[in-house]
């Protein structure tokens, strides 16, 4: 019969066993947690570059290790950043207005900075006459001694100074950056016109006389450089410089000569006072030990919550980095003089063209920084980040090199009595260049201990070359220390986490 159900004999439809309900699904089918993870916090994972960032996250929203390993099953909260970001594609979001480029910057600022940088050089010109004299067992004239003595210990202690007083800049408190170079300044000074004093030897009384007026030259011009007034700098040395750049086809007699430099010098200290007078007004020389040195209370507007300073010791590397590389710029210059048949003291095309470079190095910086952020936003994987930031590397570091060999050709073509600029000498600047760039490029990211080491280790091995009389292998130790931190630079600024 249609429609009808066909039954076992002897059963009854009341006697059928009951239709089974659907059965659950079973423990192994449950949502996985991890994805429920992802899931909630997808769009700031399909943003992340590396893991470290999503583990970062986590942190920050308190989740334990043991709160992991019961909820998620995993070990802690970088293997569960690693899980996550496997299980999200990558996908940068993009932005609805153009982002704003903190690190653009303008060339001309930079360039600037750069002549800034080498005009003090042509004081030289002017001073020669004071470091004359017969030369040493170097070949260098005697006058030189105390004046590359004061230069090291100027460079080394302005170096940390500066650092020292950008970080109370970055704290906001400009009065404290003020005290920390009131006092700051005036010692290097007189460190460096102690340094001079301990080797003057049988030098002239006037090759002291000039080094301690470069001791208190380089503090001056570091409150300045500090304190962002590189035109008030470049104006004060504009008449002495005018007089050196003139000195070859009209000579400066010596009653026009000298009065120019002290000119200058005292215009330089005079601008520095004023620019660190204000520090004078409130607890003047107490409060300014205080910002130099690491103990006491915190200046200025944190004063009152009763916080400390920036320690001292963080300074130290950024130190002892002016003191490595301010040995190998000086090495440059002496290598100058012996390999060109002359004992003048200002015979150092190398020198001068490594100073001008350094406003178009300081531009690639930014120029990098710049370039960092944009990879940041525009690659999906960790190796693609790392192999945009080597490509970036790569690329700031031959034009900076570019720049480096068109001055030095221009210099060596321009600069009086210079000496051949041979394959072997024009091939140590460079890779000296890739030194000192690679340094301020670790330096900038602040990764100083590296660079520091790399640079004090590369003049300790040319201090003992210079010593052995064994110049030709400087290009030698110029690789290495490229290479190193070349190296050193591409590792550690590959990883996203450097650049946040």
């Amino acid at each position: 019969m249609s429609g009808s159900v066909w039954l076992p004999p002897g059963a009854r439809p009341d006697s059928l066993p009951a239709v089974p309900r659907q059965r659950t699904a079973p423990s192994w089918a449950e949502p996985d947690p991890v994805d429920e993870l992802a899931d909630r916090l997808e769009d700031f994972i399909a943003a992340a570059v590396h893991p470290d960032e999503i583990a970062a996250l986590l942190e920050s929203d308190g989740m334990s290790d043991d709160r992991i390993r019961q909820t998620y099953g995993v070990k802690n909260s970088f293997a569960l950043a690693e899980e996550l970001y496997a299980r999200v594609d990558r996908r940068p979001p993009e932005p609805e207005n153009p982002v704003p480029d903190p690190w653009r910057t303008s060339l001309l600022g930079c360039l600037v900075r750069g002549v800034v940088f080498a005009l003090p050089g042509l004081a030289y010109v002017l001073g020669a006459p004071l470091l004359a004299g017969p030369g040493n067992d170097l070949g260098l004239p005697a006058g030189t001694v105390p004046l590359l003595a004061g230069a090291l210990t100027g460079w080394t202690w302005n170096q940390g100074l500066s650092h020292r007083a950008y970080s109370w800049l970055g704290l906001g408190d400009r009065t404290a950056a003020r005290r920390c170079l009131l006092v700051g300044a005036p010692v290097g000074a007189v460190l460096g016109a102690l340094s001079a004093l301990a080797v003057t030897g049988t030098a002239d009384p006037g090759a002291l006389a000039f080094a301690a007026g470069q001791s208190v030259y380089l503090g001056a011009a570091t409150v300045l450089l500090v304190m962002g007034r590189e035109r008030h700098l470049l104006y004060a040395l504009l008449p002495m410089a005018v007089a050196a750049a003139l000195t070859p086809v009209l000579p400066v007699p010596p009653p026009v000569r000298y009065p120019l430099l002290l000119g200058s010098l005292a215009t330089v200290a005079v601008l520095a006072l004023r620019e660190v007078a204000p520090a004078l007004k409130d607890q003047g020389w107490t409060a300014g030990l205080t910002a130099l040195w690491p103990f006491g209370s915190y200046g200025g507007q944190e004063h009152r919550r009763g916080g400390t300073g920036p320690w001292l010791a963080a300074s130290l590397p950024y130190a002892l980095f002016g003191l490595g590389s301010g040995v190998l710029v000086l090495y440059a210059a002496i290598g100058d003089v012996l390999a060109g048949g002359t004992t003048s003291a200002v015979a150092a095309p190398a020198a001068v063209a490594l100073t001008l470079s350094m406003g178009p190095a300081e531009w690639l910086l930014h120029r990098f920084r710049s370039g960092s952020l944009t990879g940041l936003r525009s690659t999906a994987t960790a190796r693609a980040f790392r192999r945009a930031t080597a490509l970036m590397v790569a690329r700031c570091l031959t034009g900076y090199l570019a720049v480096l060999l068109a001055l030095a050709v221009t210099a060596a073509a321009l600069w009086p009595r210079s000496p051949e600029l041979t394959g072997p000498r024009l091939t140590g600047l460079l890779l000296l260049g890739v030194v000192v760039w690679t340094g301020l490029l670790l330096q900038s990211f602040g990764a100083i201990i590296g660079a520091a080491t790399v640079c004090c280790a590369a003049a300790l091995a040319q201090t003992l070359l210079l010593l052995t009389h064994t110049h030709g292998t400087a290009p030698l130790v110029y690789g290495v220390a490229a290479a190193v931190q070349t190296a050193l630079a591409c590792l550690l600024l590959g990883r996203a986490t450097a650049h946040r």
